[in-house]
């Protein structure tokens, strides 16, 4: 072992552990542990907010698969060559599991996900992206860990102290001859954790709300994004000899800056309120069984009306039989 590997982070033996003939792998339960994590602490903001418990769930339970198969898509759609390309098999693009997910595409379907609940819980959907947006970079950070156990998305070679050592096989083309590289997956760990907490910070000095928090974690994400994109090594498209990901980065950095100052500036201050009251069981069961009385009203009401006109009808026939009666009587005398 050379000094140069001493001084390095290694990288782990196995990315996957065989339970009971199962293979477990490391990278979906880096996912996994960041979002619960993420639930948990956005829970807790949420029910600071005023909201419900119950909503954050829900929320969880459908932002979390829209955020999946929208962090796949991106992945697959920018780095198509990898699964469409010669000798490429498509099917690997299902294979999630040996890592690929783009941040943009899990935000964007994550958030499409978490409004349709918002819509039919009465959510106020920035109110409720606030209180997510600092629990989304724990859960990023914790599933950069999945990439140091995959050993892949890092950096150029480097003679640092903290490089990252990787294996011979898991080097790209061309630099087959360096053993350590920049730990890229450490660098956007640490980031995430230091945004948490200027994000948490800054909310509870400033009272900030109406979207703000989340223009704030978008700023701050891309800002770190765009320079640790920029010593990846991994194969990716790039455009004029920038990585796609840099010019997306750059992009989204520009307009969270320009809503955040619209957000100051024309909606200040914080929600009072940010959840309203769902329509519940109990209260649809109720109205059913207003309306069935309403009807069965309306239905006897009806039956007393047909028999007050069957009743009159009779009495017009007596009194039509009478007279005829009388007139008979009357000609006989």
């Amino acid at each position: 072992m050379t000094e140069l590997t001493v001084l390095s982070i290694p990288s782990p033996p196995a990315s996957s552990v065989n339970i009971f003939g199962f293979e477990l792998r490391a990278y979906a339960v880096c996912i996994i542990i960041g979002i619960v994590v993420a639930y948990l602490i956005a829970n807790r903001r949420w029910k600071e907010r005023g909201g419900r418990p119950d909503s954050m769930e829900l929320v969880v339970a459908a932002a979390v698969p829209f955020g999946i198969v929208g962090a796949r898509l991106y992945h697959v759609i920018t780095d198509y060559q990898l699964y469409f390309g010669p000798g490429r098999d498509p099917l690997d693009a299902l294979k999630i599991w040996q890592g690929g997910l783009g941040i943009w595409g899990g935000v964007a379907l994550g958030a499409l996900g978490a409004w349709l609940v918002a819509r039919k819980r009465k959510i106020k959907f920035a109110a409720l992206a606030d209180a997510v947006a600092p629990a989304i970079l724990v859960a990023q950070a914790i599933g950069r860990l999945g990439n140091w156990f995959n050993q892949e998305l890092f950096g150029a070679p480097t003679t640092l102290p903290w490089g990252l050592v990787i294996d011979p096989q898991y080097r790209p083309a061309g630099y087959e001859q360096y053993e350590t590289f920049h730990p890229t997956f450490l660098y956007e760990l640490l980031w995430c954790l230091g945004a948490f907490a200027v994000l948490i910070l800054l909310d509870r000095r400033l009272k900030l709300g109406r979207g703000k928090v989340f223009a704030l974690y978008v700023i701050l994400y891309t800002a770190g994004r765009f320079w640790i994109e920029a010593l990846r090594i991994d194969p990716v498209n790039e455009v004029g000899g920038f990585r796609l990901n840099n010019y997306t980065s750059l992009i989204v950095f520009v307009a969270a800056v320009i809503v955040l100052i619209l957000l100051f500036k024309f909606r200040p201050g914080r929600e009072e309120i940010v959840e309203g009251d769902p329509p519940a069981a109990d209260d649809q069961s109720e109205d059913d069984g207003a309306a069935a009385v309403k009807a069965e009203d309306e239905t006897a009401g009806a039956a007393d009306e047909e028999s007050d006109r069957s009743e009159n009808d009779e009495a017009e026939k007596d009194d039509a039989e009478n007279e005829n009666d009388g007139a008979k009587a009357g000609d006989a005398r």
